[in-house]
């Protein structure tokens, strides 16, 4: 008799985006943005530029406030952080550097992970197309 096998309580994965950095779903190849971008055939031809849609963000840059450290700063009581928020949200539409991006996979799905650095240009809104204008 075959004793049954003990299985691993599985969590929940969460995905964590770290410090001023943001996922983005990049949109498919295409001449025109979904949001009426139209991108030049030189920024195309160097695929230095693309664009997608922001999907997580992470804090923001950490401040560390040098009067909140102690004598002990092991302590994780001891040191606050707070964070200079980001201007991208979840949801926008970004055109960003790829050079800057690093390629990752997540649950069968293809994503950038760039620095707010990298990104150039932010469309929000109901009807981007018209911020434009």
């Amino acid at each position: 008799m075959t004793q049954p096998t003990a299985r691993k309580k599985t969590t929940p994965k969460t995905l964590i985006v770290i410090g001023d950095r943001v996922l983005i779903k990049v949109d498919e190849e295409e001449k025109r943005t979904e949001v009426g971008l139209y991108l030049p055939d030189t920024v195309r031809d160097k695929e230095d530029v693309f664009s997608g849609t922001i999907v997580k963000t992470g804090p923001g840059t950490p401040l560390m406030d040098p009067l909140a450290v102690t004598e002990e700063p092991w302590d994780p009581d001891a040191v606050s952080v707070r964070y200079l928020p980001m201007q991208a949200r979840v949801g926008d539409y970004v055109l960003f550097l790829r050079k800057a991006a690093v390629e990752i996979q997540y649950e069968g799905e293809k994503y950038l992970l760039a620095p707010q650095s990298a990104l150039l240009i932010l469309v929000r809104g109901e009807h981007p197309v018209d911020e434009l204008q």
